[in-house]
């Protein structure tokens, strides 16, 4: 999965509950600066997030679909607020990569030691 695909797994994250808060746009910002997207990808990512086409890339590679996770998981928490539609697309996206209960908590308890 390339930076590109994975800024706008997280762009389409941060808009489903239907508003972009400071707090994610500084991370998208953070992502973006980081992860080399330009200020037309930004754009380009936060249009296609607000379209009707609008989904989520399950990436092949077992190692990227743990990284997407994970920034997943960063994005639905950097506000402070679960809304409902991002817990709901985080366990469809999990389910659909097949992965297991034991793989979930490892992956959190990493995040809340790091």
């Amino acid at each position: 999965m390339n930076s590109y695909e994975l800024f706008q797994d997280l762009m389409v994250m941060a808009i489903s509950d239907g508003k972009l808060t400071e707090e994610e746009l500084r991370m998208l910002a953070g992502r973006a600066i980081r992860w080399g997207i330009t200020d037309a990808q930004f754009e380009q990512a936060m249009e296609y997030a607000l379209s009707d086409d609008a989904h989520l890339t399950i990436p092949p590679d077992p190692a990227d679909r743990m990284q997407l996770l994970e920034e997943l998981l960063r994005m639905m928490a950097v506000d402070g607020q679960l809304a409902e539609i991002e817990k709901q697309i985080f366990a469809v996206v999990a389910a659909t990569m097949k992965v297991s209960n034991q793989e979930l908590d490892a992956l959190l308890d990493r995040m809340l030691k790091g």
